[in-house]
Order: structure tokens, then sequence, then C-alpha cells
């Protein structure tokens, strides 16, 4: 997760100019005659702006009262967290030292106090129009983005299902074949989709709201970002690949032409996601590519897609018993591995039932993505996080898609 800051607590730069438009009585300004008035070329180009955009002097200087405001409360809150977080850092390298030599972890090595949380004043918004070029809010791409770039980098169009059912039966098989249950699968796709989702859901968009926008590139069951999907090609392809050799010898005339194609497509995928070292950073510079675009909408195909979604819960489950956790994982903590990465997740999975009531949740996140997630905030324990998970899993369990799905076994 990101440990950016949420907010920036530097100091705002006042162009000497701007000074100008707060010595300028108001009267002046609203009762100059026409041909000064209208003279705007006259005045420098901020003051003409912040005039025509109507910022008063008592509008600018009320807003640099709250802004000193603001920049004062946060400097004292960063003051407050960045000893905090850093103790978080510290406590983790700890444990995950301890782990690697495989000495018990114990209470001491996690921060129990709570993170703190700012209160203060929000930032204020500047009436004085912004210099230099206006900031854009830079459009995510979506479904038909991906398509399209599978179209253009590899002349492939993903296979769609001819129904959600037939996506559903396909993920169950999936499921099945892999060693994960029933009750895992279902359970985390209720509590990631909300107990309704589609195969081709994509975080923040929404049918029965028009003009929603999409808030990530996450798509499908167990909502695969692009990164996951060129990761998963990267590190599970050779598995991927054998599955659909083996359809592929199972069918004949036409359908194992298609099929046949669809693994020369895929082997391409395949070698282009390797050709980076295999480390996440690595994995989210390609995704954000037009050609991890297009590895990414393998995740709509009927014979791929629901293998990406499997592997994304399996490789936890792997991970898992690779560090000697050999119990059946359940569907919350499972969930916990896929929300926030698997080693992340494993460091609560393990922890006995006793400290998970007294360990904060802020010790597995970075400062940003905790600040950003009123889920981790509000239940703010393990203990509380791993009971909301279950208590939505359970209520989202019961709703149309999830029912549908648990059928498709």
């Amino acid at each position: 997760m990101n440990g950016k800051p949420l907010l920036s607590t530097s100091g705002l730069m006042i162009h000497p100019l701007r000074c100008l438009l707060a010595r300028v009585p108001l009267a002046i300004l609203l009762l100059a005659p026409p041909a000064l008035a209208l003279d705007s070329a006259a005045l420098p180009a901020n003051v003409a702006n912040a005039m025509a955009q109507g910022a008063s002097p008592q509008a600018i200087a009320e807003y640099r009262r709250k802004l000193a405001e603001y920049e004062e409360a946060r400097a004292a809150f960063d003051a407050e967290a960045k000893p905090y977080w850093n103790a978080v850092y510290e406590r983790r390298k700890i444990r995950n030292a301890k782990r690697r030599d495989r000495e018990p972890i114990t209470l001491d090595d996690y921060v129990l106090e709570q993170a703190p949380l700012y209160d203060g004043p929000k930032r204020p918004s500047n009436p004085e129009p912004e210099e230099g070029t206006p900031r854009t809010r830079k459009e995510l791409p979506v479904v038909a983005d991906f398509i399209r770039a599978a179209q253009e980098h590899f002349q492939f169009t993903p296979q769609r299902p001819a129904s959600e059912m037939e996506f559903k039966r396909a993920y169950a098989r999936a499921v099945r074949a892999s060693g994960l249950t029933p009750e895992q699968a279902v359970r985390v796709y209720s509590f990631e989709t909300g107990g309704n989702g589609n195969y081709d859901m994509q975080s923040g968009l929404s049918a029965s709201r028009p003009g929603s926008r999409a808030i990530s590139t996450a798509i499908g069951y167990n909502q695969l970002l692009t990164t996951n999907s060129v990761e998963l090609v990267a590190e599970q392809g050779h598995q991927i690949l054998k599955v659909l050799t083996d359809k592929a010898a199972a069918l004949s005339g036409p359908q194992r032409q298609a099929m046949e194609r669809k693994i020369a497509v895929f082997k391409r995928m395949y070698a282009f996601t390797r050709t980076v070292p295999d480390t996440w950073s690595d994995h989210e510079k390609l995704a954000a590519t037009p050609q991890g675009w297009a590895v990414h909408a393998m995740v709509l195909d009927i014979d791929v897609g629901p293998q990406l979604q499997v592997h994304k819960l399996l490789t936890s489950v792997i991970f898992a018993a690779n560090k000697g956790f050999n119990r059946p994982l359940s569907a919350a903590e499972l969930e916990m591995m896929n929300l926030t990465g698997d080693g992340t997740g494993l460091d609560m999975v393990t922890m006995p039932a006793a400290m998970r009531e007294q360990v904060p949740t802020a010790n597995f996140f970075q400062r940003g993505g905790y600040e950003r997630n009123p889920v981790a905030i509000r239940h703010n324990t393990v203990a509380k996080l791993l009971a909301i998970t279950n208590n939505r899993m359970d209520s989202n369990s019961n709703l149309p898609g999830a029912r549908e799905l648990a059928s498709a076994f």
C-alpha cells in the first residue's frame, strides 16, 4: 500500500502581484467607469483572472487565514503521527526477522496503541484561480479500453461467456480443480463484489448508478487489478497454459482452431509479462502500458478468466502452506491475504486469538493506506476486522449473485 500522506503540509507560495488585488477597494472596482472596468488587459493576468472568478479581497484573506490554521493543525498532527508510523515500520521489520529465524512472535512485537487520527480543519478551497495548467482528473481505463488494447496489440478479442451463469460454472470447475473449497470461493466473492457482482464488474462502476466512475482497475469475482493480472500471468502462466492445452486436446474442428489461436496469444502475453524482474513494482509498470491492459482483458475470457480469478486465491493458500501454516484458511482469513497481501495477511492469520483482540489493525498498513481505509479505522483490531469481514460475508452470501455461484458447484 502507498505510504505517502494523504494531504500536503507545504506552505502556499503567494505571488507578489496577487497582493495588488487585496489593496484595491472593492467599491472602486465595482464603480469604475466602463473603460476602466473592461480594460482587463491592462491588469496582470492573475489579478484579472481573480476578478473574473469573483474572488474578493475578503474571500482571499479568509482563505489565507483558514489555510494557515489548516497547515498549523496538520503540522501538529504530522509531528504526532510520524513517530507512531516509524514504530509500526520498525516492529514490522522485527517480526519479519523473527519469522525468518522461526522465533515466536509476541505482543511486544506490535504497536499496541491505536494510530493517531487527524481531526483538525480541512484544507480550504482556494478562491483564486491556480497558476499554470489546470489539473484534470485522470480517467482510469475501463473494460472497453482493455478489450481495445488486446485487439490492437495482440490481435485478439477475449471470448466472453454467453451468460453470467456460464462464467460462474467455469469458475466453479476451476475452483474444484485447484483444491479451493466452494465455501472459500463463494464467501470471498460475496465480500469482494457485495454478493451480486458479474464477471466483468469493475470497481466503482454500476449500471444502477448512471455517471459512476471507475475507482480502480479491479475486475471480476476477486477484483483483480491490472498488476494482479500481469503478475499472475508471469508467475502462473505455465499452469494456465497446461489447462488450455489440455482443453484443446479434447476439441476438434473450428473449436480446436480457436483454442489453439488463444493459446498462441496467451503465450505471447506470457512472454511479455516475463520481460521484467518478478517484482510487484516492475509488474505495476508493465500493467500501466497498453500491452499490460491487454493482458488484463483476459480476465473477461471464458477460459482464461476463471483461471486468473482462482490463482489470485490459490497463490495465497500456497504461500501460507510454504510458511508452515497447514490448517485450512477460513474464507475471512483468505480474504485478509487477498486484501492486504500475502505476507501481511499471514501475519494476521497466524496470530493467536487472544492477541487478535489487542493488536491494532494499523500494524498491517502503511500510513497512507490506513488513513484512507475507514473499515480498518472503525474496526481497529485484528479481531474486529476479521469479525466484520465474516459478518459481511454472512449477509452478502444470501444475495442472488452469491446464491447463483453456490449453485454452480
